[in-house]
């Protein structure tokens, strides 16, 4: 695989192989792409639950704010929450995506994702981003800033089954603002499948 460059990137949007909407072309850097921070967060609310069943749908331990422009929303220290980008990302069966934060928000101890910093060929949606304070101190957040970056590596190959193909079950795919967790559907998809013979 090879990390396309900002020339290739502007070519690959310019063909719309790649698509990012709303697109700002002076958020091109020399090997990524800047992505913004949307309005709406999901937030971990308090629960009688005494652990998260992974089996279970998780939509209820969670509320969704909205924030307004220049409106901060504030993020604790050691606290966990979801984001999502401002753009919409569609890539191609033949190029993978990959989220990292902004060096100056990690430098104030500010994390964009857990683990999902990968975005599969064929995926389309805004980006769900798993925001976490790790400082000493209160974040301030602001819709519309620089929040993370997204850089683009080409496959060997097209995928033969790019994300959103059917026989994938792409749970996230098309998703809008920041979007729960849904592993809980693979644990139905494995009682609903038909016994191996």
């Amino acid at each position: 695989m090879s990390v396309l460059s900002d020339r290739t990137i502007r070519d690959e949007l310019k063909k719309g192989r790649i698509v990012i909407d709303p697109f700002d072309d002076s958020a091109v850097q020399p090997a990524s792409v800047d992505l913004r921070l949307n309005s709406s967060f999901r937030v971990f609310r308090g629960t009688s639950k005494p652990f998260i069943d992974v089996r279970q749908p998780v939509d209820d331990l969670t509320e969704l704010i909205q924030i307004a422009a220049e409106e901060p929303f504030i993020i604790q220290p050691g606290t966990f929450f979801l984001g999502s980008t401002l753009e919409t990302i569609t890539l191609p069966a033949d190029i993978v995506g990959r989220v990292d934060g902004k060096s100056s928000l990690g430098r104030l101890g500010l994390l964009v994702h857990a683990t999902a910093g990968y975005v599969d060929p064929g995926w389309t949606g805004q980006l769900t981003l798993e925001l976490s304070n790790q400082s000493p101190m209160p974040i301030a957040l602001y819709l519309g800033m620089r929040i993370a970056q997204i850089s683009f590596l080409r496959l060997s190959t097209p995928a033969d089954r790019p994300y959103g193909s059917p026989e994938l079950g792409s749970k996230y795919q098309g998703q809008t603002g920041p979007t729960p967790s849904r592993i809980s559907e693979e644990f139905r998809e494995r009682t609903d499948a038909p016994p191996a013979e």
